[in-house]
């Protein structure tokens, strides 16, 4: 893993982000050199340098909007490859657009067809050869995990599956005092030193998954691990960085407070501001004949409002007035009790039904941004019924609350749509995960996956 801007990113797509980048670049000239042989370069392709940055800038963003250097998906590993195929159609499609407009540094169609076949070639061979390397248990890093009780066991989970592959293998589990969840042959009770385990097994992390520190924590033995060069680090941490969430199971106050993270300065919050204010009005000013049209069919469906207003809690526990369009029938809450929005709920219009699937309902909130109650991005807000009930229910809770709530955010692009108790739960540690590592760069990590969201429709009800 690297850490960029307080965000964890897996160096193995790093890499294999870089070699698509050198891979679109070649496939302008070779498509090229297929379509107009020897003379490309100095007849057909000018300014080469400018055409080629514009189509790997164009591809580029198309296949990560469309979630092909996310770290899992849901069809599996093997669904990177029709999702390539929509990319590059998607981008020859944004290129031919460009056209008209950047003559010079656009390839004309029948020439852009070439090179799109090329790079549709290259870029499957280094998702094999990706695969096949990723996959090789050699490169993966050895951790060793300090305890057998249900924390560390919450480890094994993860490498079994989890939120991806995992990218680590483990070593064993060594008993550490407390209490006992686990057996079987990775539990480690050989006697043998934390530091000959490290040795004999090549360990380059060491996990401390065991709760109670005081009096059971080896920390000589961990010490001597650690200036042999073995990394050491707790529980909370390794899941921090390895699944891009906050385990609530693992997390005590002490950490949150000595964490790095956390900070919410005038300086970021005036960056912030300004781009929530520029995505907002990009988004409003793109999406205005959808709306529209959106607030037209709702009218014309059931002669209904065609919004809906909807307290929900935000920044410091602030209430305010959430803006959608209307997607489920006039009072649809008649009995007057807050309810869980459910899979195919009954409540839904026809259009509604539809709006809420492609999220078009949320567009409105983008007002609610202008005004200030929310950012482009951040937690999602909840109703003030449910939030005082999961404060009581969930620890740290409330901690979302510190920054503002957004359309769009970590949560809702790494989990399924909420709704239920079990739910807030999962997405609360993807939120703290966000109101510890917010900056400029996770938000547009996240914007872009909000695309892929939308696209393929996940997690909507």
């Amino acid at each position: 893993m690297i850490r960029i801007f307080r965000h964890y990113l897996p160096k193995s797509l790093l890499i294999l982000g870089l070699s698509e980048i050198l891979v679109l670049w070649g496939a302008l000239y070779l498509g090229a050199q297929v379509r107009y042989g020897g003379l490309a370069e100095r007849t057909h392709l000018g300014a080469t340098s400018g055409k080629a940055l514009l189509f790997v800038l164009v591809m580029v963003t198309v296949m990560t909007a469309l979630g092909l250097y996310q770290r899992e998906l849901k069809e599996g590993q093997w669904g990177y490859f029709p999702r390539l195929v929509v990319s590059l159609s998607l981008g020859f499609l944004v290129c031919c657009v460009l056209l008209p407009v950047l003559p010079s540094l656009v390839l004309p169609p029948a020439v852009l067809a070439s090179v799109v076949l090329v790079a549709l070639c290259g870029t499957m061979l280094t998702r094999i050869l990706y695969l096949a390397v990723a996959n090789h248990t050699a490169i993966n890093r050895q951790v060793l995990v300090l305890g057998t009780g249900r924390r560390a066991r919450a480890v094994l989970t993860l490498a079994k599956g989890g939120a991806g592959r995992p990218g680590f293998q483990i070593v064993g589990f060594v008993p550490c005092g407390g209490r006992e969840d686990m057996d079987g042959p990775l539990v480690l009770r050989g006697g043998q030193s934390i530091a000959a385990i490290a040795r004999n097994n090549r360990v380059t992390e060491i996990v401390v998954g065991s709760r109670d520190r005081r009096l059971t924590l080896p920390v000589n033995e961990l010490l001597e691990c650690k200036l042999a060069g073995t990394r050491v680090m707790d529980l909370t941490t390794f899941f921090e960085r390895e699944s891009g969430r906050i385990e609530l199971e693992s997390l005590n106050t002490s950490w949150l407070v000595f964490a790095d993270g956390f900070e919410q300065g005038l300086l970021k919050a005036w960056v912030k501001r300004a781009f929530d204010m520029a995505v907002s009005a990009v988004l409003l000013l793109v999406c205005m004949p959808i709306m529209v049209i959106t607030a037209i069919l709702i009218k014309l469906e059931d002669h209904g409002p065609v919004f809906y207003r909807q307290d929900r809690v935000g920044q410091g526990g602030h209430v305010f007035s959430l803006l959608k369009f209307r997607s489920m029938r006039v009072n649809a809450e008649k009995d007057g009790a807050p309810q869980w929005a459910r899979q195919n709920d009954a409540r839904a219009t026809r259009l509604g039904a539809f709006i809420r699937k492609v999220r078009i309902d949320e567009l409105p909130q983008a007002f609610n941004v202008l005004r200030g109650d929310m950012s482009f991005v951040g937690p999602r807000p909840e109703r003030p019924f449910f939030v005082d009930q999961l404060r009581r229910d969930i620890p740290y809770y409330g901690y979302r609350h510190a920054i503002k709530p957004g359309i769009t955010g970590w949560a809702q692009v790494r989990y399924p749509y909420g709704a239920s108790v079990e739910d807030a739960i999962e997405k609360l540690k993807y939120d703290l995960y966000y109101v510890k590592n917010n900056t400029l760069f996770l938000d547009l990590i996240i914007l872009f996956q909000t695309v892929q969201v939308v696209i393929f429709q996940d997690g909507a009800r």
